[in-house]
């Protein structure tokens, strides 16, 4: 099977240099229309140009491709939807976003300033709820729509000094969730790429001879098959080094407590039970939890939850 983008248009955000760049090249190479986003400001998110996210424009018609820069902040969402009018005026429509955008602000928590959280969860975050709701509706009116969040490991994980950057990326993991089931009989199809990347992001994360390593081409592939016509949905994929996992959230069988025994020590005492993976599952959706938790109460209590005539 050949992956082709042939008469798709995506918008990539943070596309002028690193993964961005490279996914919007690797996008175009295989026949998407792109518009190359990116407010060309340094690593924590100050100053800005448009000169990056235009030799990538160039790069790609260079190669025979079709490609518009743009200079919106993801954070402001006038901005974005002036951006989406503008792509959707110049191609005709979206099918594809990736939200790839980010910037940094590391400190441990103790010493990271509110502003400084509060920055990196509107970039993160908020513009990509900024972007997907811009495109949202036009997506579900045409029954088509390729969306991928990037997360990572340092919210999934967890990284000493990320807190504002962590919470923001974990974020997705509840917002990809739900539009995933929303999206889904409009075709709409929600992913969460989860990278480890030499970029100017982690350079100074990553030691120097891991680098050549984890090129963003490495993880290109990844994304691309996230977005493509046959993509998963609600799939967090990791990739690094030509490297692809999937992670998934699971919840132990745990154990249901009678009345006399809905006490913390009873808890304390159960701790190794409920945490016990064996059987662990995935659960589709909040509810499938909910009715998890009946069907272990009512039992315990000999309640019949059957139908009755």
């Amino acid at each position: 099977m050949t992956v082709r983008f042939d008469g798709r248009v995506a918008i990539v955000t943070g596309a002028g240099a690193g993964l961005g760049r490279s996914h919007a090249l690797g996008l175009a190479a295989r026949g998407a229309k792109v518009v190359v986003n990116d407010l060309g400001a340094a690593r924590d998110g100050s100053g800005g140009s448009s000169e990056a996210a235009k030799a990538v424009v160039k790069e790609i018609r260079e190669g025979g491709g079709h490609a518009i820069a743009n200079g919106a902040n993801v954070a402001d969402p006038d901005q974005v939807q002036e951006m989406v009018s503008a792509a959707i005026a110049e191609y005709g429509h979206v099918d594809i976003l990736v939200n790839n955008a980010g910037i940094l602000r590391d400190k441990t928590f103790a010493k990271m300033s509110l502003e400084d959280f509060k920055l990196v969860m509107d970039v993160h975050l908020m513009g990509s709820v900024n972007c997907t709701h811009a495109l949202w509706r036009h997506m579900t009116e045409r029954e088509y729509g390729r969306i991928v969040f990037t997360t990572s490991g340092s919210g999934l994980y967890g990284n000493f000094g990320q807190s504002n950057y962590g919470a923001a990326k974990t974020a997705m993991l509840g917002l990809m969730n739900v539009l995933h089931q929303e999206g889904h009989r409009k075709n709409i199809r929600v992913n969460m790429l989860a990278p480890t990347a030499a970029t100017r992001m982690t350079e100074e994360l990553l030691p120097p001879e891991v680098l050549p390593l984890l090129k963003p081409e490495t993880i290109t592939p990844g994304l691309l098959a996230l977005v493509a016509e046959d993509a998963p949905s609600k799939m967090i994929l990791g990739a690094g080094g030509g490297c692809f996992a999937e992670t998934k959230v699971y919840e132990t069988p745990g154990v249901a407590l009678g009345d006399d025994d809905l006490t913390p020590e009873a808890v304390m005492a159960n701790m190794a039970r409920i945490r016990d993976p064996e059987g662990q599952a995935e659960m589709p959706g909040a509810f499938d939890q909910t009715n998890k938790y009946i069907r272990m109460a009512a039992q315990l209590r000999g309640i019949s939850l059957d139908q009755k005539d």
